[in-house]
């Protein structure tokens, strides 16, 4: 999310505390760990209602193995990567900019996914993350952006190799910073407020916008952050009644934009 964007209140790890899960048959992540010889994929949630959502219904569908690591609820980072198939990162109203005591550790894992080939994806924060550990700047954008808006997909054949024939899409934002490019990294998405909307770089995919929404989550954002609805005042703010406007409709039409991306993402996957 970036700072300026508040989400109630949210719980950091203990470094002497907290504790990671071990079995992948629980709650947090799905069951086809059992009759896969897939390495699960490592979801990174920061806050508790920036769940990864329609992602995880698209790995459920294509039967691959996921494991959500609650850095909000004191799950620990992993010293390495070298369990995981892939490396997910959710959104969060944090700064990467701020003095937390996962920022580092997170920002050594996606360098090290990066090296070995691992693939990253990132949603929000978690393209921001991405970005600042490529060697990306993280700073304010012109103005929040809340909402749903239009995002237009860049004409270079690196941009169709992820969206197809897509030149545009409708999707969802909630964010008061932005990221820079890294070197080595090319842009496939822009909107009207935020220039930078998603970069690749080979197998990894960063993105400001927000794909991975259900309807769910929408109606949970929008109740849980009435207040700073409420604040904003400028035109790429939406009302909760502007989001929830035909809500189903955008949804699955996210979602197919989504399919495209998170197909195209998958077949980097470490066995």
């Amino acid at each position: 999310m970036g700072r300026s964007v508040t989400r109630g209140m949210y719980r950091f790890y203990n470094g002497a505390e907290y504790k990671m899960k071990t079995s992948y048959n629980s709650d947090y992540s799905n069951n086809n760990w059992q009759t896969s010889f897939m390495k699960p994929v490592a979801i990174y949630r920061f806050f508790s209602i920036e769940e990864p959502g329609y992602f995880a219904t698209f790995l459920d569908n294509n039967h691959i193995p996921w494991q959500l690591i609650r850095i909000d609820a004191g799950d620990s980072l992993p010293d390495d990567i070298s369990s995981f198939s892939g490396v997910v990162l959710m959104g969060g109203p944090m700064s990467v900019n701020d003095d937390l005591p996962w920022i580092a550790p997170m920002l050594a894992l996606i360098q090290q996914a990066v090296v070995r080939d691992v693939p990253v994806l990132g949603h929000c924060l978690g393209g921001q993350l991405m970005s600042k550990a490529l060697g990306g700047v993280i700073d304010a954008n012109p103005r929040k952006e809340i909402g749903w808006g239009e995002v237009s997909v860049a004409d270079d054949p690196i941009a169709r190799e992820w969206l197809s024939h897509l030149t545009e899409f409708e999707s969802f934002h909630w964010h008061g910073e932005t990221f820079s490019i890294p070197d080595g990294a090319t842009r496939i998405l822009s909107s009207h407020h935020c220039q930078n909307q998603a970069f690749v770089m080979g197998i990894h995919l960063a993105m400001q916008c927000h794909v991975e929404m259900t309807a769910e989550l929408v109606k949970t954002w929008c109740e849980t952050n009435k207040s700073e609805i409420a604040d904003s005042s400028c035109s790429s703010v939406q009302s909760a009644e502007e989001m929830m406007t035909k809500l189903t409709a955008r949804v699955s039409g996210l979602n197919n934009v989504a399919d495209l991306l998170y197909a195209k993402w998958i077949a980097g996957l470490k066995c």
